[in-house]
């Protein structure tokens, strides 16, 4: 049965009314996965002196099952509960699943002597070129949440039509499509806990990347920024040759390139997302490609989804529409032309 013809519709448990208290709630709570094999550990060198770290599930015959890569969001690692959770049904359903941390993430800072931004696809397209050349992956699907899931878009769009006919379909769930929307909606006076936690985080990462490379980091700005925006126009934008924040934010937007996008693309997001604006997803170049499906559900918060468990599991609707999406698009005889 392919995913147009099965239900797709989220409805949120009853206990949950706003984008906040779904999004809060999913933060704090702790989520066990026993059926999760442990991984293997694996680094992927992805450009010159960088490595990024990968937790791999893989099935017996690893040849022989498609392939998932997750992505995770602002300042996660590997170890996101969505990403743990999408893992482990993925797995259930037959997909290796590799975990990738962006560069510096999951502990890693020591690996590479550059930083990472929210439209750095050059690790995750190395990741898939190896996984296809070195391990013989023919199948592959890209799932990606928040800034992940801007990656997963973004990849997809600067392939355009030279997309390896390995890569099958890519997903997003809550993905910051545009940037600059993103950022303005997360200074609003209501989403200040979100800003505080997302600078702290940054910080404390610069912190640990200057104890390896003292030299080309300088701490002493950080005392000053009290905004994502900061952060990005003092330490992000000059990095990586930005102009400045808004420039880098319109370069790193998957929205841009999402026109180009010629393989399924899947989007979950929901209106009452605090941070995630919806209005981008109505954007003509989203809604005028006809290889992007999007779902605009009016609850489910940031990268949340929580409803009724289904077939046992443990009610996270997006990781079961991802799942669902991914085997459709990467059955054997399904092969792209």
């Amino acid at each position: 049965m392919d995913f147009e013809s099965q239900p797709y519709t989220y409805l949120p448990s009853g206990r949950f009314t706003g984008g906040h208290t779904m999004t809060l709630w999913t933060w704090a709570r702790r989520r066990r996965f026993p059926r999760l094999p442990a991984p293997e550990s694996r680094l992927f060198d992805t450009a010159p002196g960088v490595r990024v770290l990968a937790h791999c599930h893989w099935q017996a015959d690893r040849r022989a099952h498609p392939a998932l890569i997750a992505l995770h969001g602002l300042e996660g690692s590997s170890e996101a509960h969505y990403i743990l959770g999408i893992t482990e049904k993925a797995f259930a359903a037959g997909f290796n699943v590799v975990r990738l941390n962006q560069r510096n993430c999951g502990g890693t800072e020591q690996l590479s002597n550059t930083l990472y931004h929210s439209g750095l696809t050059d690790d995750p397209v190395a990741v898939i070129h190896e996984l296809i050349g070195g391990d013989g992956m023919d199948r592959l699907v890209v799932a990606g949440y928040s800034l992940g899931g801007n990656l997963a878009l973004k990849l997809a769009g600067d392939f355009g039509d030279a997309a390896p006919p390995q890569l099958r379909a890519v997903c997003a769930v809550s993905p910051v499509l545009d940037l600059a929307a993103c950022v303005r909606a997360l200074e609003r006076p209501a989403n200040a806990l979100y800003q505080w936690n997302f600078v702290r985080n940054l910080k404390s990462r610069m912190r640990r990347k200057a104890r390896f490379f003292p030299d080309r980091f300088p701490l002493e700005p950080l005392s000053r920024i009290r905004t994502v925006r900061q952060f990005d126009e003092v330490y992000t934008a000059p990095h990586f040759g930005f102009a400045g924040a808004t420039d880098y934010y319109h370069r790193a937007s998957a929205l841009r390139v999402v026109d180009q996008i010629r393989i399924p693309a899947l989007v979950l997001t929901a209106a009452d997302d605090p941070f995630v604006p919806p209005q981008p997803f109505h954007d003509p170049a989203i809604t005028g490609n006809p290889h992007i499906t999007v779902r605009i559900s009016q609850h489910g918060g940031h990268c949340a989804f929580v409803g009724a468990p289904e077939d046992g599991d443990d009610g996270y609707w997006a990781e079961r529409m991802i799942v669902r999406f991914a085997r459709a698009h990467s059955a054997e005889e399904g092969a792209r032309r």
